[in-house]
């Protein structure tokens, strides 16, 4: 094997070479063909003439797309929150050595998760209870909170909120549930060993040796389901939730042209938008993981009986 191959395989020769350059072009070309003809269709259709984007313009069309985009972060944040704290219990029940409390957590796991997520948002949005339960928070804050609590009522006591919330929650934190067990299973028994030997009890060593290593050791999976979980907040459209699609389906049906009605530009609007928060989530995670490497803390050093008579100099 050659200095500069891999482990894997043998470095390409000058024919290799060659021949992966001209893949690359082909390739290339290919993809701009492809684009091209989808752009020349588009104009042929009228989808960029000024008629088609002239509502983008309008303060009242982009503050409406800005309140959706204010709307769909709010959903995603309660929903991590939600689905985060349901994980961690549903992943410390499944490791528990108590049938009374490893069966219905794992009931509930492979319950939600096989529960298809819109038809659970779905019924959610047509329970009775929820919608009392919302109505009555909402007079509870409006009448001991003053104008906090009409702020809080305002924004948040929503039953389309909470049942896309719930329902996100609900399906992701089964999800991260099992993620988290998964890396717990991979933390290495001499450490739970070793905590054991120590006097900690199980509650000690799952909340202070397990699941810390497991979250960081699983951190790229549970990012990727963060991601998931806002890509998720799109299916409150279905219930009338004036998130971002939602936002884009109102401003796309009710803009008449003669070309037709604007969908392609509000996806070509909205589409980035999406795009722009999950690269944004995923660089943020990025940034976290090599932060909390950095300040990982350094392993023990021993020190002999001759450096605790060494004095400090000066």
């Amino acid at each position: 094997m050659t200095s500069g191959g891999s482990i894997l395989f043998e470095a390409p020769g000058p024919r290799g070479r060659r021949r992966n350059r001209i893949c690359s072009v082909l390739a290339v070309v290919g993809i701009a063909a492809v684009v091209g003809y989808v752009i020349v269709r588009l104009h042929d259709a009228g989808q960029f003439t000024w008629a088609m984007w002239e509502a983008f313009t309008y303060q009242g069309v982009q503050r409406r797309i800005l309140i959706g985009a204010l709307d769909t972060l709010k959903a995603f944040a309660l929903a991590v929150v939600f689905s985060l704290l349901l994980g961690v219990l549903l992943a410390t029940g499944r490791l528990s050595r108590h049938r009374v409390l490893r069966w219905p957590a794992t009931a509930l796991v492979e319950f939600f998760r096989a529960m298809p997520l819109l038809i659970m948002i779905f019924a959610l949005y047509n329970m009775g209870w929820l919608r009392s339960w919302v109505a009555a928070v909402a007079r509870f804050l409006r009448e001991h909170l003053g104008q906090a609590g009409v702020w809080l009522a305002d924004n948040f006591a929503s039953p389309t909120l909470w049942a896309l919330v719930i329902g996100i929650a609900l399906y992701n934190g089964s999800v991260q549930a099992e993620i988290l067990r998964a890396g717990a299973r991979a933390v290495p028994r001499g450490q739970t060993e070793a905590a054991y030997a120590l006097g900690m009890r199980k509650a000690q060593v799952t909340t202070t040796v397990v699941l810390p290593q497991a979250v960081r050791s699983m951190l790229p999976s549970i990012v990727g389901q963060i991601v998931v979980t806002l890509k998720d907040t799109s299916l409150g459209f279905i219930i009338t939730y004036e998130e971002l699609l939602y936002a884009g389906k109102l401003l796309a049906q009710n803009t008449a042209t003669p070309a037709g009605y604007p969908y392609i530009p509000v996806l070509l609007v909205v589409g980035p938008m999406y795009i722009g928060m999950c690269l944004a989530l995923s660089t943020f995670a990025t940034w976290l993981a090599h932060r909390g490497r950095q300040q990982r803390r350094p392993g023990l050093r021993f020190r002999s009986p001759a450096d605790h008579d060494r004095k400090p100099s000066g």
